[in-house]
């Protein structure tokens, strides 16, 4: 497998390699942004030699001025990784509770620190236990990884970058965050409501459906009918660069390996009250 080419992977296929001599690393990322922890699912039942790694804790950086969700340090991201089992060049599949959006974020943190053999199960944890594959709730103990964290492999964009791009006549930053929070009127997680001057509203419901993305010549035609243009530049953000790490996904699936993400997303843009703030249906608010 290459690693680029097909970045899903259906319940059956994995089921398949599983079984083979040399099987995937497999890592659990279930999370919530509120609730019970992933920890607790992954103990009630998990695919078997499936590691569980923190969304929060492992994946990401600590929360603060850069966002709730942002960059980890790359060390600390290597250790979790090799404690986890990955290893250079070895194929990796990520999981989560089903709708994609953590594993997600783990796909793409794997592929921006360079892991590039990695791809997420389509449709999450339900729809392997739908299709009756086997569930454990015993940890494995995997062998350490060797795994080089090398970041850099996927394009980043800073709060700057992010707003030359809503801004420039040419390319397109989509914010995938729900209409309402985007056109100002509530906010339940940050402090400030409203969105990037410039930046055009495709809500995540539009382009993946419980966790389930459609065809490649859908999700290209829903990303032009948002104004994504073939040899534009193309960037997504969301609340904390979860949510929008799915939708650098979907890009990717329809063709445009070349989407950036706004890591640290409406979080940390509204961080720093000198940044401006738009309201309203329109991107220029």
């Amino acid at each position: 497998m290459s690693g680029t080419a097909e970045p899903l992977i259906e319940p059956g296929q994995l089921a398949a390699e599983l079984a083979r001599p040399d099987p995937p690393t497999l890592l659990d990322v279930r999370w919530r942004l509120t609730g019970p922890p992933g920890r607790d699912d992954y103990a009630a039942g998990h695919l078997l030699a499936a590691v569980f790694v923190d969304l929060d804790t492992e994946l990401c950086g600590p929360p603060g001025a850069a966002g709730r969700h942002p960059l980890p340090d790359p060390a600390a991201l290597q250790a979790a990784l090799r404690a986890a089992g990955v290893r250079a060049g070895h194929p990796v599949v990520v999981y989560d509770g089903g709708d994609g959006m953590a594993a997600a974020r783990a796909w793409w943190t794997l592929r921006w620190a360079g892991h590039r053999p990695v791809r997420l199960l389509h449709g999450g944890f339900p729809a392997w236990v739908a299709a009756g594959l086997p569930v454990s709730t015993e940890p494995p103990t995997p062998a350490p990884g060797d795994v080089t964290v090398a970041p850099g492999a996927l394009p980043v964009l800073d709060a700057a970058a992010a707003a030359r791009l809503a801004a420039a006549d040419t390319g397109t930053l989509l914010d995938v965050r729900a209409a309402p929070r985007y056109r100002g009127e509530t906010e339940p997680i940050d402090p400030v409501a409203g969105h990037l001057p410039g930046a055009v509203n495709l809500p995540a419901p539009e382009y993946v459906t419980d966790g389930r993305f459609p065809a490649a010549e859908v999700l290209r035609e829903r990303f032009a009918a948002a104004g994504v243009a073939p040899a534009a530049p193309v960037g997504a953000y969301c609340g904390s660069g979860v949510t929008a790490a799915q939708a650098v996904l979907a890009l990717h699936l329809a063709g445009r390996p070349d989407a950036a993400l706004y890591v640290g997303s409406w979080s940390e843009w509204v961080a720093d009250p000198r940044r401006p703030v738009a309201t309203g249906e329109t991107p220029g608010g």
